[in-house]
């Protein structure tokens, strides 16, 4: 254990716990003590743990993160290059919802879509049967430190036989220099529901953000969640997706993680009978940057189909790290999995590692996985220049390229539109 990340910490918390939403509430104070000290035992994971012996999050011990009491008002011009036109908006600042900047008028009926600081203060009791059930605190200390210090964070209910009729976007902007922003999110789909799910991650300066959301689907259920993480070049991220399948669902998983100075994401699923799953990424990297992404699709029951496709761009002294790990359980017979991983490194000096895992302990399954680490082709360069186009240009041409076909996976014209934009200007960069 690293004392002095822990005394610094323990003393945070000490101070300021009592600014935690649901003081009252007997059960949750229990849930978070036992969160707080089982990090307080060890302290954020290290390399020593196989899932993070790639990231290394050491550097989070020398900074100061502090929990924000109230957000402050900012200039809504720093929020609209990341409002989705057509889309509802629930707006975070510093980790705290904020009503005046959200846009959230004429709701569809059948969705229940409240903040968790106001539910946890006047009615906990419908978080309970929810909060640490799609992930457990054991998980690794990262959900216990979330589980200990989260505030805020929406609760979201989709009616049985509810298609909502525009996605709804979460967008987290930090505004606060060494802000702690740690939000949890709980979203329950009803049966044959149909919804669509956006996190957009923003902000200015350095700080810590640390985010974890509880999806549960229901029989037959249809849940679409993107994620934009886009945020400062000097700032920590930890976000970790955990959801719980029931028969015949179908959940679809958009991840593009450009930002950050270190980026963690987790996204892990379990499926039931017949529930089907797609994780799809993007990971743009420059200068120092480090992006993980740590996916874990669990079939435990039969008939279950599973498809993930991540790609990568190095540039730099940049790393990525994939690490996706498909368990398929003795009962799981008749299960269709495939996996793929392709990195493309545009300096001698980037690095790619990636780690496919496959575990089958049934008979009667069709699973696979393939990976690549390459360059730009020099041949396709060339014939770009034979047609007129410099070097460099070629060079983006065939980059973007290697990563639109992640973009147009994407089916909302103002998220492509602005996913477009951030990989514009990611190529002058290189």
């Amino acid at each position: 254990m690293n004392t002095q990340l822990s005394s610094h910490y323990s003393n945070d918390y000490s101070d300021q716990v009592t600014n935690l939403s649901g003081q009252s509430v007997n059960w949750l104070n229990k849930l978070r003590s036992e969160a707080f000290a089982s990090f307080s035992e060890t302290g954020f994971p290290s390399t020593r743990e196989e899932e993070w012996r790639y990231t290394n999050v050491s550097a989070l011990e020398k900074k100061q993160f502090k929990p924000i009491a109230k957000h402050e008002l900012i200039n809504e011009n720093l929020l609209k290059p990341y409002y989705l036109d057509d889309a509802w908006v629930v707006v975070f600042i510093d980790g705290h919802f904020s009503k005046q900047y959200s846009r959230l008028d004429n709701l569809d009926e059948g969705i229940e879509l409240e903040s968790i600081a106001d539910i946890l203060n006047t009615q906990a009791e419908k978080l309970e049967p929810y909060l640490g059930q799609a992930v457990s605190n054991n998980e690794h200390n990262f959900i216990n430190f979330n589980t200990a210090w989260f505030n805020d964070g929406i609760f979201l209910k989709v009616a049985a036989k509810q298609v909502l009729t525009k996605p709804i976007q979460l967008l987290h902007f930090i505004s606060t220099p060494d802000c702690l922003a740690t939000t949890r999110h709980i979203i329950v789909t009803g049966e044959h529901s149909q919804a669509q799910i956006i996190e957009t991650f923003v902000g200015e300066n350095a700080y810590l953000t640390t985010t974890v959301n509880e999806v549960f689907l229901g029989e037959n259920s249809d849940l679409t969640l993107t994620k934009l993480q886009s945020e400062s070049a000097k700032s920590y991220h930890f976000g970790g997706t955990y959801i719980k399948q029931q028969p015949h669902s179908r959940f679809k998983h958009h991840n593009f993680s450009f930002g950050a100075l270190l980026a963690r994401n987790d996204i892990h699923t379990d499926l039931e009978t017949a529930a089907e799953c797609s994780l799809d990424g993007l990971y743009l990297g420059t200068k120092r940057q480090h992006i993980d992404n740590h996916t874990r699709i669990n079939h435990n029951k039969p008939h279950g189909i599973s498809r993930e496709f991540y790609k990568g761009i190095l540039d730099d002294r940049a790393r990525g790290v994939f690490q996706g790990r498909v368990v398929v359980v003795e009962d799981a017979q008749k299960t269709d999995s495939q996996m793929n991983n392709r990195n493309l490194l545009l300096s001698n000096h980037a690095e790619a590692d990636t780690k496919p895992q496959l575990e089958i302990y049934a008979d009667d399954v069709k699973c696979a996985h393939g990976v690549t680490i390459g360059q730009l082709d020099e041949k396709s360069i060339f014939y770009l220049q034979s047609r007129g186009i410099d070097v460099e240009a070629a060079k983006n041409i065939l980059t973007l390229a290697f990563a639109n076909e992640m973009v147009e996976k994407v089916s909302l014209k103002s998220l492509k539109k602005l996913l477009n934009t951030q990989l514009t200007q990611f190529m002058p960069m290189r």
